[in-house]
């Protein structure tokens, strides 16, 4: 056996999203890398780790077993990262942490600084909808969530980080007239949703329903990322949270089609359990952003003023 901690981790991740398209997505690797990995995984084993029906992969029993000694062996190896730091007097531990979908926009930028000055930590973040993100803060599984609607469900204690803007948008064909648009033009245009439980979703239905609108519903989509290739290729439009617009603003691609009432305000959130008591690391984590948020904001969404 030669296999490596790279091949156990990913096939770990596989097991645990039953995708490879998706274990690649949240390690931030190519589907080809992924499949190679674990390829030269199975090539080690006679007994299948996987099968694959249709176009779904679905795990054997047997590497059911084979993926839980590999989660065993990789959190042995962060054991010993820690105690290495630890000996040598840093920080060390991990940092959890589940955000909505269209927070990969944000919170990288509030970690960025406080994981190059702590070494000895191991960041764990989730990004999902917001009905999971919720389901994370509820069995306490997360030291924090990043959110722009507080669940009313929940106990929560928080940080304002940014402001959450959501625009109409079209892409670069659109021919409306420029100016300032009524709102009843909603009811004219083919409107892309975001799936049931999102917090874009539920802002965007709030502001129609407030308003009266019978909007025309072209589509649902389960992510923001999804959306916005919708409407750049021209299947609709949709109120999007600016946040994740910037380049294809900037390049033309997308247009911001203005109305009246619009942009729908909220807060970009770092929440946690109200009384939870936190770990060295997230107590350190939950201190930086109190001490560097301002200047964070600063440097890195001085764009954001644009709008």
């Amino acid at each position: 056996m030669n296999y490596t901690l790279n091949q156990l981790q990913v096939f770990l991740k596989i097991t645990q999203t039953q995708s490879v398209t998706k274990a690649a997505e949240e390690l931030h690797l190519t589907q080809p890398a992924v499949s190679i990995q674990l390829k030269n995984l199975q090539d080690q084993f006679d007994i299948p780790l996987t099968e694959v029906v249709g176009r779904r992969i679905y795990i054997t029993d047997f590497g059911r077993e084979i993926a839980e000694a590999a989660e065993n062996i990789l959190n042995q190896v962060a054991m010993i990262n820690f105690k290495t730091h630890e000996f040598k007097g840093n920080l060390t531990g991990r940092l959890k942490i589940s955000t909505v979908s269209t927070g990969k926009y944000v919170m990288p930028y509030f970690l960025s600084s406080f994981m190059k000055q702590h070494e000895g930590v191991e960041l764990v973040m989730d990004v999902t909808n917001k009905s999971k993100v919720i389901e994370s803060l509820e069995v306490n599984i997360v030291d924090f969530a990043l959110v722009s609607i507080i669940p009313s469900s929940l106990n929560v204690e928080k940080i304002d980080l940014l402001q959450n803007k959501l625009y109409l948008v079209g892409n670069r064909d659109h021919k409306l007239k420029k100016g300032l648009h009524a709102k009843e033009i909603l009811k004219e245009l083919p409107l892309i949703y975001r799936e049931k439980g999102s917090g874009t979703r539920q802002a965007m239905e709030n502001f129609i329903d407030r308003n009266h609108l019978p909007a025309i519903r072209k589509m649902e989509l389960t992510s923001n990322e999804a959306i916005k290739q919708a409407v750049l290729a021209g299947l609709g439009y949709s109120i999007m949270p600016l946040i994740g617009i910037k380049n294809e603003l900037h390049n033309g691609d997308l247009q911001i089609i203005p109305i009246s009432g619009l942009p729908i305000k909220t807060v970009w959130q770092l929440i946690w359990l109200k009384g939870k008591g936190h770990s060295p690391v997230a107590n350190a984590f939950l201190q930086h952003v109190k001490k560097e948020k301002e200047n964070i904001v600063q440097e890195r969404f001085e764009w954001y003023e644009e709008y």
